[in-house]
C-alpha cells in the first residue's frame, strides 16, 4: 500500500528496517474544528464513591521476571565497558534529567537516585555527581530541591513502595498486588487529545467515527508544563526504561515517568523488559510518557472539556496524562504510537490476539471486548505470542508487548486456568474486591467497577513463546458477540469481506453491561480498535488485505454471541463448540468443507464442523420464530450499513475500485 492509500498486491514488498526514528518535523498547527463524531466508547461509569475512604471500603469484603532479549551484536557493551559505574549512572541521570525539564525554565530537577526514605543516600550520591546540586535560584526554587529517580525497580522493591506509601495496595492470598485506580476505572476516550500540525493534518484520520480528538500544540506544552511540575515537585518519581516490539529490527525505547509505584508495576509487566547490558545502552528514548495521573489538567486550559486530559504529540514523541490513575491510558497510548509509527515502515499494527501451533501455523484473533479474544488465544494445545497487540512485517509477525492485560470479572480457574494461574506474585491486579481477613479475591464481585484487570508478564503463561515472534499467519479470526443471534457461528471470508468485516469492527452490547442498555445494541469500531487507531480505517484493512494475499492467509468470522433468538430469548453459543470451531480452523479442516451462502449477508458456513452440532451452523434452523428471525437479520444487516457509511467516501486506489469491492461485500437486502 502506497502512501497515499493506493493498494495492489505487489510481490516484492520488501523495505529495509531502522532502528532509529528521525524526528518528526512540526511546522505549525491546525485550525481546522475537531469533529462532533467519536469512535466507540468502552469507557465505564466513575466510581460510585464520594470519598477515599467510601472508595477503599468497597475494595474488602468483610469475612516479575525480566524478559530475556538476546543482543543483535556485542558493540553496544562494547562501547560501554570503558565506563566506570559512576560514568554509566552520571549519563543515565543526565538523560533522565533531561526528560524531566521544564519548558519555561529549560531545566530538569536535580536527580538523585534512591529512595528518599533512605537518608544515607543523598550525600553519597550528591558526591558522585556534584555537578547535579547547582542551584539555579534566579530560575526557580524548584531548582534547588531533589526528586529521587526509582529507576527500573524490581517488581519486590515496587511492592514495597505501594504498600507502604499507596492507600489501597494490598498483597492478595495468592501473592498479587491489588491496587485502585481512583475515581476512573476505564479509559477516557473523549478526554484523549492529538496535536494537529501541518504533518498530522494530513496524515491522521480526522472527524466523524475518529477518536483522534485535535488539540494544537501550545495547549499541549502548557499541559505538558503542568504534569512536569507537578512531577518535578515530588520527592521521588519512578522512572521506567523498555522496549515495544519484539521484532528487533523494529523495536521502539520508551520511558515512562510516574508518580505511583503501581502504575511502575503495570509498565514493567505490559512493555518489554530490558536487560541490565541493554539499559546501560539505552540513551534517548524514542517515546516519553509523564503520568502525572494524580493531577488534573486545568478545566479552563483550551480544548478541555474534563480534569481529565491524555494528550499525544507525535512529533515531540511525548504522552501527558492529567486526571486519571487507570494505568491502561499508559498502555493503550503506546498503542495509539505504534499504529502511527509502524506503517511508515510498511508494518501493520493489529489489535488482535495471536498464537502458533506446532506446525508453525499463526493465527491472528480480532475482536472487542467481551468477544473471547483472550480467552480464544490462550490454548493450551498452541504457543501464545500474544494476546491483544502485535506487528505483522515482511518478516512475520510480532508482540508489541512483554505482558497481558485481562478482563478479570467472573474468572475462572475451570474456564481460564492459564489467567488464573497467573496471578501471583509480580501481577497487578486492579479494583478487585477481596476478603478483609484471608485476601482471597471475589472476582464476581463488581463493588468497585466491572472492568477489574490483572495485567501479569507474558512468561506467567506457561505456553507463552519467548521470544514473542512468529511466521506468517495463516489464518486470520475475526470474532463477534453477535447479541441479535443471527451471525453464524462460524463463516469463511472472501478478502473484500475481511476488509469490509475489518473496518466494521462488529459486537453488540447487552442488557446489564452497560446502564440503560434494555436490549442488544450494535457497537462498531474500525479495524477492532477505533480507539487507538491514528490512519484512515481503510489504510489499515488495505494492508491487511495486501498481507494476506501475499502470504496466503484465510479469514473467518466466529460469532461467540447468541444462537436460537436475540439475548433474553435465545442461548449463548457453547465455549466448547466455539472451540471446537476455533480448533478445525487451525487444523486446516475447514478449508476442506462444504459451503453454502446465506442470505443478506453473503456469508459461507460450512455444513458440518466436527464436534458442534450440525443444525447450529445455520441460525435460521434453530429460530423457532423465522419471521422475527429475518426481521432481525435485516435490522443488523442495516445497522452495519448506516455505520459503513462514514467509510464509503473514502477512495482507496486511482481508480477506487477497491472501495467498490468493500462496499460490495457488504449486506446486501
Amino acid at each position: 500500500m502506497a502512501e497515499n492509500g493506493d493498494f495492489s498486491f505487489a510481490k516484492d514488498g520488501n523495505v529495509v528496517a531502522r532502528n532509529g526514528l528521525p524526528r518528526i518535523q512540526t511546522h505549525g498547527s491546525g485550525k481546522t474544528k475537531p469533529g462532533n463524531g467519536i469512535c466507540h466508547d468502552d469507557s465505564v461509569p466513575p466510581v460510585k464513591a464520594q470519598t477515599i475512604d467510601e472508595l477503599h471500603s468497597l475494595q474488602k469484603k468483610k469475612s516479575a521476571p525480566t524478559t530475556p532479549i538476546k543482543e543483535k551484536d556485542g558493540q553496544g557493551a562494547a562501547a560501554f565497558a570503558t565506563l566506570s559505574e559512576d560514568e554509566r549512572q552520571k549519563l543515565q541521570l543526565q538523560s533522565i534529567s533531561a526528560s524531566l525539564a521544564s519548558l519555561t525554565r529549560e531545566t530538569g530537577p536535580k536527580v538523585v537516585k534512591g529512595d528518599p526514605a533512605r537518608k544515607s543516600e543523598t550525600p553519597r550520591v550528591g558526591a558522585e555527581h556534584p555537578q547535579f546540586f547547582t542551584p539555579a535560584i534566579s530560575v526557580s526554587d524548584s531548582a534547588l530541591k531533589f526528586t529521587h529517580v526509582l529507576y527500573n525497580l524490581s517488581p519486590a522493591e515496587l511492592y514495597e513502595q505501594a504498600i507502604k506509601y499507596e492507600k489501597g495496595s494490598f498483597i492478595t492470598s495468592t501473592g498479587a498486588l491489588a491496587t485502585l485506580s481512583g475515581a476512573k476505572t476505564g479509559r477516557s476516550p473523549r478526554d484523549k487529545r492529538v496535536v494537529k500540525d501541518e504533518t498530522t493534518a494530513e496524515e491522521l484520520w480526522w472527524g466523524k467515527g475518529s477518536p483522534n480528538i485535535e488539540m494544537d500544540e501550545h495547549t499541549f506544552l502548557v499541559n505538558r508544563e503542568r504534569a512536569v511540575d507537578y512531577l518535578n515537585s515530588l520527592d521521588k518519581v519512578f522512572v521506567n526504561d523498555q522496549f515495544l516490539n519484539w521484532d528487533p529490527e523494529n523495536r521502539i525505547k520508551v520511558r515512562i515517568v510516574s508518580a505511583r509505584a503501581y502504575h511502575s508495576l503495570f509498565m514493567h509487566n505490559m512493555c518489554i523488559r530490558a536487560t541490565p547490558e541493554e539499559l546501560e545502552d539505552f540513551g534517548t528514548p524514542d517515546f516519553t510518557i509523564y503520568n502525572a495521573g494524580q493531577f488534573p489538567c486545568n478545566r479552563y486550559t483550551h480544548y478541555m472539556t474534563s480534569s481529565t486530559s491524555i494528550d499525544l504529540n507525535l512529533a515531540r514523541r511525548e504522552m501527558v496524562i492529567l486526571g486519571t490513575q487507570y494505568a491502561g491510558e499508559m498502555k493503550k497510548g503506546l498503542f495509539s504510537v505504534m499504529h502511527y509509527l509502524m506503517p511508515k515502515r510498511r508494518i501493520l499494527s493489529l489489535h488482535s490476539g495471536c498464537n502458533v501451533g506446532k506446525d508453525g501455523d499463526v493465527a491472528l484473533f480480532f475482536g472487542l471486548s467481551g468477544t473471547g479474544k483472550t480467552t480464544l488465544s490462550t490454548d493450551h494445545n498452541r504457543l501464545l505470542i500474544g494476546d491483544d497487540e502485535h506487528c505483522w512485517s515482511d518478516e512475520g509477525v510480532s508482540n508489541i508487548e512483554g505482558g497481558c492485560y485481562a478482563k478479570c470479572i467472573d474468572l475462572s480457574m475451570e474456564k481460564e486456568p492459564d489467567i488464573w494461574n497467573a496471578i501471583k506474585f509480580g501481577t497487578v491486579v486492579e479494583n478487585v474486591v477481596f476478603d478483609e481477613h484471608t485476601r482471597e479475591v471475589d472476582y464476581s464481585d463488581n463493588s468497585v467497577t466491572e472492568n477489574t484487570r490483572a495485567a501479569y508478564p507474558i512468561e506467567y503463561i506457561p505456553n507463552a513463546k519467548i521470544p514473542c515472534v512468529g511466521p506468517h499467519p495463516r489464518n486470520v479470526i475475526l470474532l463477534a458477540c453477535d447479541a441479535f443471534g443471527v451471525l453464524p457461528p462460524v463463516s469463511k471470508l472472501s478478502l473484500a469481506q475481511t476488509m469490509y468485516h475489518f473496518i466494521s469492527g462488529y459486537t453488540a452490547l447487552v442488557a446489564g453491561t452497560e446502564d440503560g442498555i434494555k436490549e442488544p445494541q450494535a457497537t462498531f469500531s474500525a479495524c477492532f480498535g477505533a480507539a487507538f487507531i491514528m490512519l484512515h480505517p481503510t489504510r489499515y484493512a488495505a494492508m491487511l488485505a495486501e498481507k494476506m494475499h501475499k502470504y496466503g492467509a484465510t479469514a473467518w468470522l466466529v460469532n461467540t454471541g447468541w444462537s436460537g433468538g436475540r439475548y433474553g430469548v435465545g442461548n449463548r453459543i457453547k465455549l466448547a463448540y466455539t472451540r471446537k470451531i476455533i480448533d478445525a480452523i487451525h487444523s486446516g479442516r475447514l478449508l476442506t468443507a462444504t459451503y453454502k451462502k446465506t442470505e443478506v449477508f453473503g456469508l459461507e458456513i460450512p455444513a458440518e464442523v466436527p464436534g458442534v452440532p450440525s443444525d447450529i451452523l445455520d441460525p435460521v434452523n434453530i429460530w423457532e420464530d423465522k419471521a422475527a428471525y429475518k426481521g432481525t437479520l435485516l435490522k443488523l444487516a442495516g445497522l452495519f450499513k448506516k455505520n459503513f457509511e462514514v467509510f464509503a467516501n473514502y477512495k482507496i486506489g486511482k481508480d477506487s475500485k477497491l472501495t467498490k469491492e468493500i462496499l460490495a461485500a457488504g449486506p446486501s437486502f
